[in-house]
């Protein structure tokens, strides 16, 4: 369920006042410690990835099908997991929803979100609740 307007105001009033109390705490929670965090864990898929294909050798060469199955499942495992982080990593420069200058992307609505809003906002201006 999307914010109302007034709950979008007083979510932005709350973080100007966390950026003017404590600006070192709240740029800690942008997008910079997200995009840390997502380009760790590509890096350890990654390594995952390598260690996949060791144990897929190593299965071959002491011709073990198991070590050889499993070396392929983890490096299934680990690529499905890097992809999914680079999709999920903000690009640089971008700032996540939240941030003092957020560039608020205005979410896809479907017919029934529409309907619904229409329906509340005619209730509201009805004074009913």
């Amino acid at each position: 369920m999307p914010l109302s307007e007034h709950e979008q105001r007083m979510l932005e009033q709350m973080e100007r006042a966390l950026y003017a109390e404590d600006p070192k705490f709240a740029s800690a929670l942008e997008g910079n410690g997200l995009r840390t965090y997502t380009r760790r864990r590509v890096y350890q898929a990654v390594v995952g990835f390598l260690v996949g294909i060791a144990l897929l050798m190593a299965g071959m060469v002491a011709q073990q099908i198991w070590v050889s199955v499993v070396g392929f499942l983890v490096m299934l495992g680990c690529a499905v997991l890097a992809v999914t982080s680079w999709r999920k990593a903000p690009k640089p420069g971008e700032q996540i929803i939240g941030g003092p200058n957020a560039r608020q992307a205005r979410p896809k609505r479907s017919m029934m979100d529409r309907i619904e809003q229409r329906w509340q906002r005619r209730r509201d201006e009805q004074g009913g609740h």
